[in-house]
């Protein structure tokens, strides 16, 4: 009976170890020969609620593979698939949360709802690589309550111009542009005059008839035509909102002349049959394909979001009806269309209360945040993706620059994977380089085709941002990315201003030119009544508190 007796001890003292070891190894708290962390394989999961793609684990790209030899840690990323409302919703009723989470837009209502961990005590004690690139932003991650709880995606360190135009521009086709011997084209009457004189020239492409102007304003995207008239007036996209750059006081501008000034050239295009008919009731991806048949002369829109129908009509082959970026302004004044050194601090990553073992999740972030990881996952493998000269610039052989630019590649390789959606910097490394590739000249020219080459020389440029002025410093910039709390004054004003211009806009630009004048007063008695005041004063303080921030990290 003794013998038995002892025999369940000793199985009981046995499981017990095991368990032991089993919750060590997890937290990664035991060393290994070398007196470094354990690195056993750890999967966490990640749900990024801010860009569709293909469910897998980091370990499953070439990227992810090395970062988990370097700290064991792999996760299992899922994308958001559906409404994101409803996907955050469920998480919140249930308090069930993946390890780590980028909500996007549902970040308000994670953080309202406790679902994220408070990142401050983990990122000074166990993230020094971390806090070297965040540094000069770590205040302005704070939340009211004086603590950190989700890391924005992107630090950068330095000011480097992207060689070809991601940010806002009028865009107009090719062909437009060699027809009339590449004409100097800064003010948006003589934008809008060359497209109505070639229009008339040739009204039809491939049988169909060509479209002489259109918009984006499908559901959040709405902002591709209502931020328009801000930068006409020569000033970035600051979102709601312009800014004086001697008093710093910030002034809404949708009901102001700028925009009057914009639409009633929207509305006097239409009278003349060159306004696209169903920009609004045409969503994304329709407006996309339109912009990728050729049919379309031109179109206002941010670089980033029309890449795709940029792609498919590269890929076309046909560099007449490829598209060029201008600076357009209402009057040739200086444009301020690329973004000066920005920080976006209301979208990020975040741990979650239902981590197994924030700890080794931030320790994760804090490797990644090494220089050498950076150039890992912007730049791929030495030799393989990228090369190195004997004045150590890197640039891209063609052969790689075409495997690069492979989809499948970017995602079994991993570039695509931690390309944005993780803590990450910008600008320039400590050797000289550009952190991401695509703002290296030596990378960019070298996917410029025979068409792009000849443009750029046509009109005395190497790289196309060469044809856009420099920004101008503000601290403060962009607004927009301000956070604002819901049920707070200037979250009513934005939601209901969002409201009164997708209501007037349409009409605006689609009445007879003599309904006009009277249809703007209208609108703006409506808008009048909302509460300017308040989000004025608002944005006035985060404009003050954000150069106030800088001078103090100074």
């Amino acid at each position: 009976m003794l013998k038995k007796f002892l025999s369940v001890v000793l199985l009981l003292v046995l499981l017990i170890s095991i368990v032991g070891c089993t919750k060590d190894e997890s937290a990664s708290s035991k060393p290994n020969k070398s007196g470094s962390k354990d690195l056993s394989p750890v999967t966490f999961t990640y749900f990024n609620a801010g860009t569709p793609g293909k469910n897998m684990n980091t370990n499953e790209t070439t990227i992810g593979k090395k970062l988990e030899e370097q700290t064991g840690d792999n996760f299992k990323v899922e994308y958001l698939a559906g409404d994101l409302n409803t996907k955050i919703g469920t998480m919140i009723a249930s308090g069930k949360y993946p390890d780590i989470l980028s909500p996007d837009a549902g970040i308000d209502k994670v953080l309202d709802a406790g679902g994220l961990i408070n990142l401050t005590d983990l990122i000074e004690k166990h993230a020094p690589n971390l806090k070297k690139l965040y540094g000069p932003y770590l205040n302005r991650m704070k939340d009211n309550d004086g603590k950190i709880y989700f890391i924005p995606f992107n630090a950068p360190q330095s000011f480097v111009a992207d060689p070809n135009i991601t940010q806002g521009a009028f865009w107009i086709q090719r062909g437009i542009l060699k027809e009339a011997g590449y004409p100097k084209i800064k003010t948006l009457d003589e934008y809008f005059n060359l497209i109505e004189q070639y229009q008339l020239k040739h009204p039809k492409v491939d049988g169909s008839s060509t479209i002489g102007f259109t918009a984006l304003t499908y559901d959040w995207r709405f902002y591709a035509l209502s931020n328009v008239p801000n930068h006409l007036a020569g000033y970035p996209n600051d979102g709601e909102v312009m800014v004086d750059m001697d008093t710093h006081k910030t002034s809404v501008y949708a009901n102001k002349d700028e925009t009057k000034r914009y639409l009633q050239k929207l509305n006097e295009l239409n009278s003349k049959g060159l306004f696209d008919k169903e920009a609004f009731v045409a969503n994304y991806d329709e407006y996309l394909a339109k912009i990728s048949s050729g049919r379309v002369l031109g179109f206002f829109d941010y670089g980033w979001e029309v890449q795709q129908a940029l792609d498919n009509l590269k890929a076309a082959g046909n560099d007449d009806k490829r598209y060029m970026p201008l600076p357009i302004t209402f009057d040739g004044q200086k444009d301020q269309y690329i973004d000066p050194m920005t920080f976006i601090n209301n979208r990020g990553i975040g741990i979650t209360v239902s981590a197994k073992d924030p700890v080794r999740i931030i320790k994760y972030f804090d490797n990644l945040a090494k220089e050498e990881n950076q150039k890992l996952a912007f730049w791929g493998i030495k030799d393989e993706t990228y090369s190195v000269n004997d004045k150590g610039r890197f640039y891209q052989t063609p052969e790689q620059a075409e495997k690069t630019a492979d989809q499948k590649y970017r995602e079994e390789s991993g570039l695509k994977m931690f390309e944005y959606y993780w803590p990450h910097g910008d600008g320039l490394y400590s050797d000289g380089n550009a952190w991401n590739p695509s703002k290296q000249p030596e990378v960019a020219t070298m996917s410029y085709t025979d068409g792009d080459k000849a443009i750029l020389k046509a009109y005395g440029a190497t790289v196309f941002s060469d044809l856009f002025a420099k920004p101008d410093d503000r601290p403060w910039y962009p607004t927009w990315s301000a956070s604002i709390k819901q049920g707070s004054a200037p979250q009513i004003f934005g939601t209901k201003k969002t409201d009164l211009i997708k209501k007037y806009f349409p009409k605006l630009v689609l009445s007879s030119p003599s309904e006009f004048n009277s249809l703007w007063k209208e609108y703006t008695k409506e808008f009048n009544s909302l509460d300017t005041k308040s989000f004025e004063k608002f944005m006035d303080k985060v404009v003050e508190d954000r150069i106030n921030e800088i001078v103090t990290s100074k």
